[in-house]
């Protein structure tokens, strides 16, 4: 699980208010991940964002 050589096992996954859920990117770091989700979870909308790492179960 490698982009341009690099392992990127950690995952922002966005569900939307229809239960449909999306990856939205992946990184290298939990932190660069818990980044992201939390600005994308800033704007306002009704969906929801979280980090996951490839291999953990899904969030509800």
């Amino acid at each position: 699980m490698s982009d341009n050589g690099a392992e990127l096992p950690w995952l922002v996954i966005r569900q939307d208010d229809n239960g449909n859920r999306y990856r939205v990117g992946r990184y290298a770091t939990r932190g660069e991940a818990q980044k992201t989700a939390d600005k994308l979870d800033g704007h306002g909308h009704k969906q929801l964002y979280w980090v996951e790492r490839i291999g953990q179960s899904a969030r509800p």
